[in-house]
């Protein structure tokens, strides 16, 4: 019974893609493997895609050693031999391996750092007392009317930090703001979905929590096939059936 589940996942998993995504969405999900008597990580690669009708879709689930550039490779590999060509926007997390296959395998697309992981970097470097004041500071770069807009409103939270004696945080700020700028080169209407990876972290919260019960895997091949049968699950209900956003607009990439 296993096995024939297992099959039919697998044939989901490696069906053929449509040749454009213009926006997609990429993370890892750690999970726990029993590995010689020890209990290891392992991680499972995501992307899940916008397709051109504005339906959200999962594009590819597979392991990953780590979440390293040769991992990085093989999964855009899978998703482009399965037909996936062109992509004009990614959405992530900041990972210098994924960035370098990236540009191996879809050099034209765009890239997008997810705010959301951004402010967490920038607070990081913040005093608990101050964090709120500077949140609100790095939200109003991104809630400028265009991309020249929020460039030199940065540059005034960039002041403001360093006159706070925030240097660290300013530094941060400084050398990877215009990373999460890249949405504002496509439709207005589009930009609250494609400026954050938001839409697969809710994927992956739910992932973990049917992950949670089993504790760690017997291997990572069990934790694909969890991951990969849930998200195919997902992908039939309201998830995958209901428009996520209006593309009858021009894309500006």
């Amino acid at each position: 019974m296993n096995q024939k589940i297992f099959e039919r996942v697998e044939e989901w998993r490696n069906r053929p893609l449509e040749p454009k995504s213009p926006y997609i969405f990429v993370d890892g999900i750690w999970l726990k493997r029993s590995w010689g008597g020890e209990v290891q990580n392992v991680s499972v690669l995501v992307a899940i895609g916008v397709s051109t009708s504005g339906f959200r879709e999962i594009l590819g689930v597979a392991e990953g050693s780590r979440e390293d550039a040769e991992s990085w490779r093989q999964f855009l590999r899978y998703l482009r031999e399965r037909g996936l060509e062109q992509i004009d926007l990614v959405v992530s997390d900041k990972s210098l391996g994924f960035l370098e296959a990236l540009g191996e395998f879809y050099p034209d697309a765009k890239w997008q750092r997810c705010v959301v992981h951004f402010y967490r970097n920038v607070l990081h470097a913040v005093p608990r007392g101050k964090a709120k004041e500077v949140a609100l500071m790095l939200k109003a770069v991104h809630a400028q009317e265009d991309k020249e807009a929020a460039r030199r409103k940065s540059v005034e939270v960039i002041s403001k930090l360093r006159a706070q004696r925030l240097e660290k945080a300013a530094r941060i700020v400084e050398s990877g703001c215009d990373e999460t700028l890249s949405y504002y080169d496509f439709p207005v209407a589009h930009w609250r979905h494609i400026r954050t990876n938001n839409p697969l972290e809710r994927l992956n919260r739910e992932i973990r929590r049917r992950t949670r019960v089993v504790g760690s895997f017997p291997d990572g091949h069990a934790a694909l096939m969890l991951v990969a049968a849930r998200l195919r699950y997902m992908a039939g209900q309201k998830w995958g059936t209901q428009r996520y956003m209006n593309m009858n607009q021009e894309i500006l990439a």
